[in-house]
């Protein structure tokens, strides 16, 4: 399988470089009559490598999520850090790839599955069927991160080539449908027959995999509606939490190879680029000082006078004098990861400290996420063990109620994944963020606004969702965000 994913991403390689032309050529094809023919596997593959691409990159122009979150801080780019986010227009670009690059792929690999023959034949249905669940899942863990970013989005009517001018729907209307086609997908897979094969990145067509990945996913929109609405998130997390992640061997990760152009793109924005762009932001890294926390270490590197060291977020500074991304994430092959093991745990410990029957207390889902963390980054079970020895991180003793203890320890685990981490410490409201210099908003951004293309090209649907959500400003919370 692994000589198939290299393959695989070579191909990709090969369909990135042809862009400019195929884009050149589309101008020439009738949309009501497009090419077919395509294999599924190659609008799958590459809708799922785009998906992950966009989580893992750091680059200002498409994601900043590190910097809401406070990890990173920039000696440079001090705009995208003070939530200046339409200089560069960042909601456009990341609107733009979830659904141009992602969406509609994922859209087209389906049409091609539903018209191809060769799974007429009774042993091909269900790996059709299965195909056709997986796609589901990869749509809605997208259209997910949409809703949680903008909040009311194109989705009824979105993909639709002849309509450039889609409706907006509400964005707890979207969750409930996501919630329906989430369920739709676990029922429809059958570990019993093949999936996607070399084909899919993350798990190499394991359709076992694919079904805890589906209900850690459920699991997850389960409890972001939990504030929202408590009965149906706790009904929710009761059906998935059985069947989730059972160790980080089931994370939802994605390989990459050591040469361009399939490597992580964090690398290609930290080391290819050959710039100094980015720091360690002293938010997180006082954090973990404070703690003590082991995976400093792995975390950052570059100490000063034998200590790590953050510059001010959001103020600039001196790349040479400040820590920096540590060596794991320098690496060109460093997977990327859209969903694990101790997110999930810590989704659980959240479950339980409200009510729910999840089998197990908050503070032992707790130290299990704690654990997986150390486990995913390769550090000794004793420096796990002798992390949650200490008062200040151990639960029992642990500063707060248990947002604030899951949610600062989320947040940490979180490192790298920065629209997550975001989503996480909306629902938690912790830890406490710095407030940037020279800030222009009350507090820091709660939702993206909507892109500015949009003003031009959808303006009555854009105007229409931001009456709705109150005006379309950084500071208006999504529907789930009620504390």
């Amino acid at each position: 399988m692994k000589n198939a994913k290299i393959t695989v991403l070579l191909l990709l390689g090969l369909m990135g470089s042809c862009a400019d032309d195929m884009a050149l050529s589309s101008l020439n094809e009738d949309p009501k009559n497009p090419i077919s023919g395509v294999p599924d596997e190659l609008f799958f593959t590459n809708a799922q490598r785009n998906l992950v691409d966009i989580n893992a990159t750091i680059d200002i122009n498409f994601n900043v999520f590190r910097f809401v979150v406070q990890y990173a801080s920039s000696p440079i780019y001090t705009e995208e850090s003070q939530y200046n986010l339409q200089t560069r227009t960042i909601p456009s670009n990341y609107w733009r790839t979830l659904y141009r690059d992602i969406l509609v792929d994922f859209k087209a690999a389906r049409d091609e599955l539903n018209t191809d023959d060769s799974y007429n034949f009774s042993d091909r249905i269900p790996i059709r069927e299965n195909r056709l669940a997986i796609i589901q899942l990869m749509e809605i863990y997208t259209y997910a991160q949409l809703v949680d970013t903008f909040g009311n989005v194109p989705y009824s009517e979105a993909l639709d080539g002849e309509n450039i001018t889609p409706a907006y729907d509400d964005a707890a209307t979207i969750y409930q449908d996501l919630i329906a086609n989430l369920n739709e997908a676990i029922s429809a897979l059958d570990a019993d027959f093949a999936g996607y094969g070399g084909a899919d990145l993350i798990y190499d067509g394991d359709v076992s995999q694919w079904i805890k990945f589906a209900n850690s996913l459920k699991l997850k929109l389960a409890m972001t509606l939990a504030d929202v609405n408590p009965e149906q998130s706790r009904t929710l997390v009761e059906e998935a939490a059985p069947n989730v992640f059972e160790s980080n061997n089931d994370n939802a990760l994605l390989p990459y190879l050591a040469a361009p152009p399939n490597t992580n793109p964090l690398w290609e924005d930290l080391v290819q680029s050959g710039r100094s762009d980015y720091f360690m932001a002293d938010t997180f890294v006082d954090a973990l000082n404070q703690l003590n926390d082991p995976r400093r270490d792995v975390f950052f590197s570059n100490p000063i006078d034998g200590e790590y060291v953050g510059g001010e977020y959001a103020a600039g500074g001196d790349f040479d004098t400040t820590s920096h991304f540590g060596d794991a994430f320098v690496d060109p092959q460093l997977p990327g990861n859209i969903l694990d093991y101790s997110e999930v745990n810590f989704l659980l410990a959240d479950a339980a400290a409200r009510g729910y029957n999840v089998v197990g207390t908050p503070e032992e889902f707790y130290n299990i996420a704690i654990r997986a963390s150390f486990d995913y980054w390769e550090l000794p079970e004793a420096d796990a063990t002798a992390y949650l020895a200490n008062p200040d991180v151990a639960y029992a003793t642990a500063e707060g109620d248990f947002r604030q203890k899951i949610g600062t320890q989320m947040w940490i685990a979180l490192f790298n994944r920065g629209a997550e981490s975001w989503l996480q410490w909306r629902r938690f409201d912790f830890p406490v963020l710095n407030a940037a210099p020279q800030l222009t908003l009350d507090d820091i951004p709660v939702r993206y606004t909507y892109p500015i293309d949009e003003q031009s090209r959808n303006n009555a649907n854009r105007e229409a969702a931001a009456s709705a959500i109150g005006g379309d400003n950084l500071d208006n919370k999504l529907f789930w965000d009620v504390n």
